[in-house]
């Protein structure tokens, strides 16, 4: 298996990719699709003072060759705009592991 079934990527997300800062804050390329597969979570932690908050953690899985750097923006399915945190491209190294892109998002 070289890279992750497309049958997987059920989902379209739209990328601007992080190109740098300008004076009026970041710069962005202009939007892409990609296929994706997303898992959203949202969950209730406390902080140190005891307080409730909602934490949300989104994780992507694309196909190895997408690009998506840190500091890029994401448009989820769900039409969410999300910051993407980091970006890991994980290759099998010859076994029978698909190669994948996953990228955590804000």
């Amino acid at each position: 298996m070289s890279t992750i079934p497309g049958s997987l990527l059920l989902s379209t997300v739209t990328i601007e990719i992080y190109t740098g800062e300008a004076a009026y804050g970041p710069l962005y390329a202009a939007p892409v699709t990609a296929r994706a597969y997303v898992e959203e979570t949202a969950r209730t932690a406390r902080t140190k003072d005891g307080e409730e908050v909602t934490s949300k953690d989104t994780k992507v899985w694309l196909f190895p060759d997408q690009e998506c750097p840190p500091e890029s923006r994401m448009t989820l399915p769900s039409g969410r705009v999300a910051s993407v945190i980091s970006s890991t491209l994980y290759t099998g190294g010859g076994l029978r592991t698909p190669d994948h892109r996953e990228v955590t998002c804000t």
